[in-house]
């Protein structure tokens, strides 16, 4: 059978499925990479009954949800029922970028660019602050977008597009104007040798990114163990106290092990938070002891893989991953601390 065909993504929504019953604390990832299966495979109406399956068990990330729901609906011909979701996502605000993204990008796939603007306007207005170069992995396509869709709608550059432009040129030699360009279409026609390698060489940079993002399908995560879980853990397991000092120690090492891989240009980067019990699962399955450090990095991985991360930095105005309940740039995220 020729790979990704829709028997393919079935058969994967089927596996998806039935792990999610084997991992019921990973019920949710589970379901909506099941969804999007059955959506490649066509079966856009069973996706529908996943996204309301998990809506009515009370969704971790609702907002997410609706707004894989809605862009679902509007492709198999109930528009009606993905405008009402997609008004409901704005009106709910969220700081997650995930929802916008897809309520913009569905506007955008349907014509409604205006719709579409304002849409990744509010969000980039709502998640990043001017001219703060620092935006996180995962609020980065939100500028690309909205770029793209101003760049269709003839409209001139503003700050943040200025801001689109340093985040995308320090990863690519092609610039965003240049990719976006409404008429590259029209190139790809061309019968001019020198116009149609300027846009394979186009072709070629998207496609080196989303490879880049294809090849990272989970974020490059970092252990956070809760105070009462590393007190646990060390308790149990004291050879690992050389690599948990202090409980602030272990805070601070994280902090600056995300800045460090950020400053090196390593993107979609995130935080699981572990307990000890299921540390102690992950290293029988690994047929080894909880004790063995080594472990600790492949733990952090599995986690992130079953969906467990959360992106950082986190996003503006949201608290500070370490649980305190502070805002993030007035706890960890403070300048003064990196």
């Amino acid at each position: 059978m020729r790979p990704d065909t829709p028997a393919d993504h079935t058969a994967e929504a089927e596996r998806l499925l039935r792990t999610a019953t084997q991992y019921p604390e990973d019920t949710e990832p589970l379901l909506l990479q099941a969804a999007a299966h059955l959506e490649l495979a066509g079966d856009r109406e069973r996706a529908s009954t996943l996204y309301d399956r998990l809506l009515a068990a009370g969704a971790e990330r609702p907002l997410l949800v609706k707004a894989l729901q809605a862009a679902n609906l509007w492709e198999y011909g109930h528009e009606a029922e993905a405008r009402a979701l997609i008004a409901g996502v704005r009106m709910a605000a969220p700081v997650d970028p995930a929802p916008w993204e897809i309520i913009a990008e569905t506007l955008e796939a349907h014509d409604e660019l205006e719709a579409s603007h304002a849409t990744f306007t509010t969000a980039v207005t709502l998640l990043l602050a001017p001219g703060d170069d620092e935006v996180p992995y995962e609020t980065r396509s939100l500028l690309a977008g909205r770029h793209r869709v101003r760049r269709l709608l003839g409209r001139p550059h503003d700050e943040w597009d200025a801001l689109a432009d340093r985040v995308h040129t320090a990863q690519s030699d092609i610039s965003l104007d240049e990719l976006h360009d409404p008429n590259r279409l029209w190139a790809l026609g061309s019968d001019n040798p020198a116009e149609l390698r300027a846009e394979i060489a186009r072709l070629r940079s998207e496609l080196g990114t989303y490879r880049s993002a294809l090849s990272r399908p989970f974020p490059v995560a970092v252990l956070h163990w809760p105070e009462h879980e590393l007190t646990e853990l060390l308790s149990a397991y004291p050879d690992l106290a050389s690599e948990y000092p202090t409980h602030p120690d272990h805070l601070t090492d994280i902090e600056a092990s995300l800045r460090d891989l950020s400053s090196t240009g390593t993107g979609n980067l995130g935080i699981v938070t572990s307990t000890v019990p299921s540390y102690e699962a992950f290293a029988a399955s690994e047929q080894s002891s909880p004790a063995n450090a080594d472990l600790l990095p492949q733990y952090a991985t599995t986690l992130a893989a079953r969906g467990r991360a959360i992106s950082w930095p986190p996003a503006k105005g949201s608290p500070c991953w370490c649980g305190t309940g502070r805002i993030y740039r007035e706890c960890h995220g403070d300048a003064a601390q990196g």
